[in-house]
């Protein structure tokens, strides 16, 4: 069952009008073929129309959306022969992040990423892609297990932000996502990025530090979620609206300032209306991040990441 959101009410009316008309013209029971061609039509260009011109809270709340595609689906879906690699070797194992070996285009590469999970019973176990300090340690281990084997690492960004818990402020929290940015920066390998749902706070960024850092086209990326900006500057949680505005979280405001490299461009109606779209676009994008580094030695890969980052605020911002 389709989940709608409160702007695609017209969006929800309409699909809701075209599946009736196809039970009727199933059954025989009258012509009207040429009325759902022109209904299909009309909720393209309503699609097309909606998704066009998206306030920066709508984009928020599409970044969020349950039926988009996460982490697993990518890993069904573009790696073969994917191998999990658990635990960080201190602690325990966070189902929050998720990382193994595996195959992109017969290449070999490093998978990391955060998982939200599908249902309730996945997204409790995953903690809805928050991680605690023993998930980053897991992907500080994966990182530097890449860069022995020189493998490319690709990594998935869809979280609200580090767990807050206090048992993960008790284990280092903070520690955990510096070490994890740090060696994100350290490896010599290629290292490509995709926010592909939200990316909130330090544990998007910990994840992040990308030679490439592309970002879905209805993706978001912020310091601060805007419910957590909101109740700072305004002590409520009313002003998460305009705290969105205010942040630039949007894929297109985020490129124009350079912290993002490439917009990847969503189905029409967002990533969640077409996996198999999403899918193609995605692992294109990836082939032509990888390609750009194939030539490149090992050091410089190192310094273009760091230089990268370094220039961020340098124009003129």
């Amino acid at each position: 069952m389709q989940t709608y959101l409160d702007f695609e009410k017209t969006i929800a009316e309409l699909e809701s009008r075209i599946r009736d008309m196809k039970v009727l013209e199933s059954g025989d029971e009258i012509n009207i073929a040429e009325e759902v061609s022109r209904l299909e039509a009309k909720l393209d260009k309503l699609l097309r129309s909606t998704y066009s011109k998206l306030t920066s809270w709508q984009k928020i709340k599409v970044a969020r959306h349950p039926d988009r595609p996460h982490l697993s689906d990518y890993i069904k879906n573009l790696f073969t022969d994917f191998m999990p690699l658990s635990g960080d070797r201190g602690f325990s194992d966070d189902h929050a992040i998720i990382g193994g070996i595996g195959r992109f285009k017969g290449q070999t590469v490093m998978v990391v990423g955060h998982e939200k999970g599908n249902d309730t019973e996945s997204r409790i176990k995953h903690n809805f892609g928050m991680a605690r300090p023993e998930g980053f340690r897991k992907a500080i281990r994966l990182f530097h297990l890449a860069d022995q084997l020189k493998m490319p690492i690709i990594t998935f960004v869809d979280t609200a932000g580090a767990y807050p818990g206090i048992g993960a402020e008790e284990r280092g929290q903070a520690e955990a996502i510096a070490r994890s940015t740090e060696a994100c920066l350290a490896v010599k390998v290629p290292l490509i990025s995709i926010i592909v749902g939200e990316g909130g706070s330090g544990g998007a960024v910990a994840l992040a530090v990308g030679n490439k850092v592309l970002m879905m086209e209805h993706a978001v990326y912020s310091v601060i979620s805007p419910e957590g900006c909101a109740s700072i500057l305004w002590r409520t949680n009313e002003k998460a609206e305009d705290a969105a505005n205010a942040l630039k979280v949007t894929a297109q405001d985020l490129h124009k300032l350079e912290v993002i490299d490439e917009v990847i461009p969503e189905p029409i109606g967002g990533a969640h209306r077409d996996h198999d779209q999403t899918m193609e676009t995605v692992g294109r994008a990836i082939d032509n991040a990888l390609s750009e580094f194939s030539m490149i030695s090992a050091e410089k890969i190192k310094e273009l990441r760091s230089k990268k980052f370094l220039n961020m605020g340098n124009n003129g911002l």
